[in-house]
């Protein structure tokens, strides 16, 4: 699956290895672990990641559970 995909992980990351990749491919998004490459992609559409993205830069997760 990693061939359909640009994968690109954080610059704030570093080094670390205890991070997500962000693949952009043709109509969707694959998010993976940095660990474990070969481990399974998750997919989800463009609109529902940036939607995630939103809501988390928005600290909206963590509101909710106040």
């Amino acid at each position: 699956m990693s061939e359909r995909y640009r994968w690109r992980k954080s610059s704030r990351s570093g080094t670390q290895s205890a991070c997500i990749e962000v693949g952009h491919g043709a109509g969707s998004i694959g998010i993976r672990d940095t660990k474990d490459r070969t481990g399974g992609t998750l997919v989800v559409d463009p609109e529902t990641f940036a939607m995630f993205l939103t809501k988390s830069a928005g600290d909206e997760f963590h509101a909710q559970n106040r």
